[in-house]
């Protein structure tokens, strides 16, 4: 089956995950794909094939005759979508021989702008898949998982010679749970890559250092008219917390390396409130020196409006996998080299997120991140082009034959 074909089906697939489910799968309608992906896996000939009660997906191509004392190699993709935007009921758009304008997305009326999304006039030419306007596409990460898919699928076919090659899908990326429950004793390679980036040329190692900060603030509610110096007006106390972070360090400020103080929800009114954030820095002295700002924030509020007015719960996310990876800079070499061998210039870039790999390279399995070629995730822009996920199936390919010794 081409890239394109397994990608068109697995979208077709609703498997948005649920931020507000503790569980995992966070949502059960994550099974249905996973199923399908089991089901495939099978019928390759994969071995030790297992779908796990928590929707995990694993399988494994033994090594071929001869190649038993390679080092293993893992490939992954997550199978959920983002929250962010709906899932359900996807209708991609192909666009054979893509002009390099702006798009109409006909569901919505909206259009797929150059000049938001410039990376689009180089791929003129290309067939071009993009969303209806009203859904996000899932190519995050259903191209990846149609890639590994593909790759593992080809290398069958052409009798390519390669150590054991270790395959899994994931529920519940999209919401921080994807690596949660990931069981490294059941999944043995030696080092893995997501497939969870976008330019298809790129392997990234290094990402933000991430977590979570709820302020939960109480106040005190009485009548306005005999309000003076009884009331504590617990929204606006929220409002003085964010006016004294940093104005211009926020997402819409910020780029490359640069960390942020992301507002992500405010709700309340006079007797309580509450200020989500998350906050973010590849570096790590920067990252605490943030999160000791806001529990110095804590403490201020407390001395001038009194001792449980404000509290403040801090909840660490993942840490930048670049610490784990330069130890083992090989495994970056080896996408290079893979990249380059398809005649792209490889490129590393800071990671502005996380993946399941920065936390599988801190549980013992490092695992950089590879691009799948396309853009515009978590949203109705959301877009990719057939060549660039067939490179993606060839430098997965070119990695997989290449394996280094035990």
């Amino acid at each position: 089956m081409k890239v394109e074909e397994r990608l068109l089906k697995y979208v077709s697939y609703w498997t948005t995950s649920d931020e507000a489910c503790t569980s995992i799968p966070s949502s059960d309608r994550e099974f249905a794909l996973a199923k399908v992906l089991e089901a495939e896996l099978k019928e390759l000939g994969l071995t030790k094939v297992t779908l796990t009660e928590h929707c995990y997906v694993y399988g494994l191509l033994p090594a071929t005759p001869g190649m038993e004392n390679k080092k293993a190699i893992g490939f992954i993709s997550h199978i959920d979508t983002a929250p962010d935007y709906s899932g359900e009921n996807v209708k991609p758009q192909i666009i054979p021989n893509y002009d390099g304008q702006d798009v109409l997305l006909p569901g919505s009326g909206a259009y797929l702008k150059v000049a938001d999304f410039p990376a689009l006039s180089g791929l003129k030419g290309r067939t071009l898949i993009t969303t209806d306007g009203t859904t996000l596409l899932g190519a995050d990460d259903k191209a990846g998982v149609a890639e590994i898919m593909t790759a593992v699928e080809e290398l069958i076919a052409e009798d390519t010679p390669h150590g054991d090659i270790w395959i899994g899908f994931t529920p519940d990326e999209e919401v921080g749970a994807g690596a949660d429950l990931f069981d490294l004793d059941y999944f043995k390679a030696d080092y893995a890559y997501t497939v969870d980036g976008d330019y298809e040329g790129e392997v990234a190692y290094e990402n933000f250092n991430a977590a979570s900060a709820v302020f939960s603030i109480t106040g005190v509610n009485v009548h306005p008219g005999e309000a003076k110096d009884i009331m504590i007006n617990a929204a606006l106390v929220g409002c003085e917390i964010v006016a004294l972070l940093p104005k211009n360090e926020t997402p819409s400020h910020t780029e490359g390396r640069e960390g942020f103080f992301h507002l992500t929800d405010m709700s309340g009114d006079v007797a309580s409130a509450t200020l989500s954030f998350i906050v973010r820095d590849h570096d790590k002295d920067l990252f605490e020196s943030r999160l000791n700002l806001l529990r110095t924030l804590e403490v201020e509020m407390n001395q001038k409006y009194g001792a449980g007015t404000v509290e403040l719960e801090i909840k660490h996310s993942y840490e930048n996998m670049l610490s784990v990876i330069e130890q083992q800079m090989y495994i970056v070499d080896l996408a290079k080299n893979a990249i380059a061998s398809v005649g792209l210039t490889p490129i590393s870039r800071p990671v502005r997120g996380g993946t399941d790999g920065a936390r599988l390279s801190f549980m013992g399995l490092p695992c950089p991140n590879l691009g799948t070629g396309g853009y515009g995730f978590h949203g109705p822009y959301e877009h990719i082009s057939v060549e660039g996920m067939q490179t993606a199936v060839q430098i997965i390919k070119t990695i997989a034959a290449n394996p280094t010794d035990r």
